[in-house]
Parts: C-alpha cells; structure tokens; sequence
C-alpha cells in the first residue's frame, strides 16, 4: 500500500466508471483494464467508486473488491476511492475496508442527510480520521450533498490535519479563492468540475479529479499543463472541441450519459444500476 502526503497530489486524477456485465454485476476484469489504459494515458491515479463509480449502488463488499481490482492495476500508482456514505459508522467501515485492500488514500464526502454545523463537520472530519489508517481527502459537490464547508471550516481542518486535500466540485469561483487563499499551500486542492478546471488550476489547483477523463485523459492532460504554465486561453482552446461532449454526458445523472458515450467511443463499460438508468432515447439521437 503506497499512501499520499499532499505534496504528492497532483495532475489528472480520473473518477473512474466502474463496468458492468450483462447481469448488471461487476466487470472486475474491464474494471482492471480501464485502470490501466488511464494510468497508461498519463492520469496520476485512479478516483474509483465515487458518484462517477456508482458507490451507492453497491454493497460493501463489491466496493471493496472494486478498489481491490484497481489496486492490483495500478501498478503502485495512486487509488484514491470514494466514501460517500451518509452516516459516520458506516463511513468508518468503508474507509478501514479501502485502507486494507490498499487505496492510498480516500475521498470521503460531507455528511448530507444530517447534516450539522460548520464546527460539526470539523469535528466529523477530525474524528474521522482518527478512525482511518490512510490519509483523507474532502470531497466537497454541494449540487449533490446541499453542504458547503466554507473556506474557515478548511482551513480549520488543516490545523487538525483532518485532510491532506479535497477535491472542489462547485462552480462558487469566489469561494475558490478564498479557499486557494487560506489552504492552497497546505493541501493538494483539487478541481472537479471540467468546465472550470482549466481555470482553477490557473488559480492554484493542483489538479483535478475528472469524470470525462475516463474518455479523454490525453485532453485534460494537455489542458492541464497549459493552465499551470499560465496559459488559459490556450488551454480553453484546447478544452472547446470537447466542451459538447461534457455538456452531454451530464444533462442526466452521472454516470448514464458518461456510460452510453463511452460505449459509442468504442469502449464499453456496460449500464448502471437503479435507481439510475440508461440516458433517454431523446439524448441517445
């Protein structure tokens, strides 16, 4: 097992589908070979079983033995799974299991059903990773969660050294800032929403964690390092051919839209499970 230090975090990090068969069970062996072609294409690691990877969808131990898959691919490079449960045990249960089938870190998200206080979630974070033996990364997605950890409450977990990093999936650019402001030089920020990526890594991400990477790793890698160079708008020149492309694979819940197009991209991963399905026939056309 090769854990994280935040200085360790960075570049294209891609949020890894997880492929099905027929029956809807596990592709384990898709599961290894999409690993590799995105380390192979550049990614500095693998993000599997977060909303892109389907974590609610499954039982604890089809996550764990997706994260073993990946581990067994990764050829010592990092994996990083998602936590999103709702609850603190059950969070715990799941970040120990990844820790032992050899993730270098986790990525667990904000309490969203009972949600508390910005001094809550401190105390969540901190007595969480008392709880963990890997390093923890934040995984702010408001849009999904109706939860925004504010700047000071990061900050606040950085004194804890609750998290070597988080990744930021929101379009509050100011609240970016302030966050790069208080934090940047502390942790590994981490952009997860592509059409503002260029742009928060030309304001300090260190990089991002992307779910259309799983198409196009080599393109975001491009665009990657033309942002950090300082060169946006050649970056965002290279990023418009496939601005379409990540409008569509999220105009119905991830992962459907990003499945169907993979699919039609010549790399099938198979459908999703309810409550999810396959994009609307409208979408397919």
């Amino acid at each position: 097992m090769t854990t994280l230090s935040a200085n360790e975090i960075s570049g294209l990090y891609t949020a890894i589908v997880t492929p099905m068969k027929e029956d809807r069970t596990v592709d384990l062996d898709a599961l290894r070979e999409l690993t590799r072609f995105q380390l192979e294409s550049g990614a500095a690691g693998v993000v599997p079983i977060g909303g892109t990877g389907e974590y609610t969808a499954f039982s604890r131990s089809e996550r764990r033995a997706i994260v073993e898959a990946c581990v067994e691919a990764s050829d010592g490079k990092p994996v990083i799974p998602g936590v999103l449960s709702t609850g603190f045990k059950d969070a715990v249960e799941a970040g120990q299991d990844f820790a032992a089938a050899g993730a270098s870190a986790v990525m667990t998200v904000t309490p969203y059903y009972a949600s508390g206080t910005q001094e809550a979630m401190r105390e969540y974070f901190r007595a969480y990773r008392q709880e963990i033996d890997v390093p923890v990364m934040l995984y702010q997605i408001p849009r999904r969660t109706n939860v925004t950890v504010t700047a000071e409450c990061i900050q606040g977990m950085v004194e804890d050294r609750s998290i070597i990093g988080m990744k930021y999936s929101s379009y509050d650019v100011p609240e970016f800032i302030k966050t790069i402001k208080y934090v940047g030089n502390q942790i590994a920020i981490l952009s997860g929403e592509e059409p503002l990526f260029a742009t928060h890594v030309a304001l300090g991400a260190r990089g991002g964690v992307l779910a259309s990477a799983s198409i196009y790793p080599k393109v975001w890698l491009k665009i990657f390092q033309l942002a950090q160079e300082g060169k946006l708008h050649e970056a965002l020149q290279i990023q418009a051919p496939i601005d379409s492309v990540v409008e569509a694979i999220f105009l119905e819940t991830n992962p459907g839209p990003l499945k169907k197009y993979m699919a039609l991209a010549g790399m099938p991963v198979g459908s999703v499970r309810l409550p999810l399905q396959d994009p609307r026939q409208l979408w397919r056309n």
